[in-house]
């Protein structure tokens, strides 16, 4: 008699390597001290400015350097070893974490010292995702769990960001920004000391003229831009990152001028966001095949838009929540699945210089969104400007929602010999065979 498969033990099962496990941990108490970090910063800046284009600047100087320095990152973690340009670059957050606490405690907290800062920390950023993300791979030993860690792995950051944001709100009232921003610096340790526990293999750490680099960085582009399944899910990820996801920088301006809140009603926004977008990772983590994931790409953009229309009407904090919360569960289900599907299609010698494509989809169009739509809310209103935009991302959902048929077609025989779809696989194993008879 079969054993009947326990759907709990499914969930977690890339828990089963001591790495991930490690790394997970020390992500989520750094995560939380991000999300405090973010929200106190957000807030400081709206209690400094009340403006909707200060936000959005800020918004774009956290993210800018991901479009530009993210396909170099790539190629270094492809070349170089993974494990040590993430520590290096937790520990440059945790500088900048620590310096932006020196800025607000000495009471010298100005517009522009804290600009620079979130330039920085975009700086880290757009090393850092790359190499983490092609380090996943690293940590649970095979692609077999890979699905799964990458599920935990969003499972943990919106965790974070319905912990962090919750915590935020009371904080700030109780010990001040700058006291947060030291909580969120110290939070770090737990992820640098998680980081140097980790055990993998060496990589051979090899060392390459500019020339050779840059080679290795057009043989990249030229494979995501040859490959149109890959294409197809990065520019779509682009375009919400352009007019979508920049929306949550907004949220300052939604807490304060359109629902009458404060710094408590912020990080419920925030936090609400982050209890959809848990909900979210745990449904991708519960998946067991990414067949169909095209699909569910189709239909949580479209829950992802209806939310940011139905927010851009809403003047209610309550009702505010729930629509928060759909918008947070479409945002983390796209973007997990996006990120599957990109990480089981490619060429494993491809993979750090596609996820700095990722990354430059992910984050690099984000920068700009933030700008335009921190521009256009100082002129119409932000709720005019969430629902306009929304709109747009709606009509990217159609246009790749119409192409989904011809990118199953491309996919199939790759998933077939990877054995995710075994009755393919086999009808594939057979032709193969007879063509070899025959010949």
């Amino acid at each position: 008699m079969s054993e009947v498969p326990n759907p709990l033990r499914h969930s977690f099962r890339a828990l089963r390597h001591r790495n991930f496990r490690l790394f997970l941990g020390g992500q989520f108490v750094s995560l939380v001290g991000t999300w405090l970090q973010s929200v106190a910063l957000g807030w400081l800046l709206y209690r400094l400015t009340h403006s909707a284009l200060i936000l959005g600047l800020s918004g774009f100087l956290t993210q800018i350097p991901s479009l530009v320095l993210s396909p170099l990152a790539g190629v270094w973690a492809d070349r170089w070893n993974r494990h040590r340009m993430v520590i290096g670059t937790q520990v440059l957050s945790m500088v900048q974490a620590l310096a932006l606490t020196a800025l607000v405690l000495s009471g010298h907290a100005a517009v522009v010292p804290i600009l620079f800062l979130q330039l920085l920390l975009g700086i880290a950023n757009a090393a850092d995702v790359p190499a983490r993300q092609s380090f996943v791979v690293e940590m649970v030993a095979g692609s077999d769990d890979l699905p799964n860690a990458i599920a935990l792995n969003s499972s943990i950051f919106n965790l974070a960001r319905l912990v962090g944001p919750a915590l935020a709100g009371p904080l700030i009232a109780v010990l001040g920004e700058g006291n947060v921003f030291l909580l969120n610096g110290l939070s770090y340790l737990a992820v640098i000391a998680a980081l140097l526990a980790i055990r993998v293999p060496e990589r051979p750490h090899r060392v390459e003229p500019w020339a050779v680099l840059r080679s290795h960085l057009h043989d990249g582009l030229r494979y995501v831009a040859g490959f149109e399944p890959i294409r197809a899910v990065l520019v779509l990820l682009a375009s919400v990152s352009l007019f979508g996801i920049p929306n949550t920088v907004l949220l300052p301006i939604f807490a304060g001028d359109v629902l009458h809140g404060d710094a408590h009603t912020y990080g419920l926004l925030v936090g609400s966001i982050g209890v959809g977008a848990l909900v979210g990772a745990l449904y991708m983590a519960s998946r067991r095949t990414v067949v169909g994931l095209g699909r569910v790409i189709v239909v949580a953009l479209s829950l992802f838009c209806g939310s940011l229309i139905a927010l851009a009407l809403c003047r209610n904090q309550w009702l505010a929540v729930p629509i928060l919360a759909c918008t947070g569960f479409g945002m983390m289900v796209h973007m997990a699945s996006s990120n599957t599907i990109v990480q089981t299609l490619v060429d494993p010698a491809m993979r750090g210089r596609v996820m700095s494509f990722y990354t430059v989809a992910f984050m690099g169009s984000a920068p700009l969104g933030s700008l335009l739509l921190g521009w256009s809310a100082s002129r119409i209103g932000a709720p005019w400007t969430s629902g306009l935009s929304s709109l747009i991302c709606l009509g990217a959902a159609v246009a790749f929602a119409r192409k989904l048929p011809g990118l199953r077609e491309q996919v199939r025989p790759i998933y077939a010999r990877m054995g995710v779809i075994p009755e393919v696989a086999e009808g594939l194993q057979a032709g193969e065979e007879a063509e070899s008879v025959q010949r």
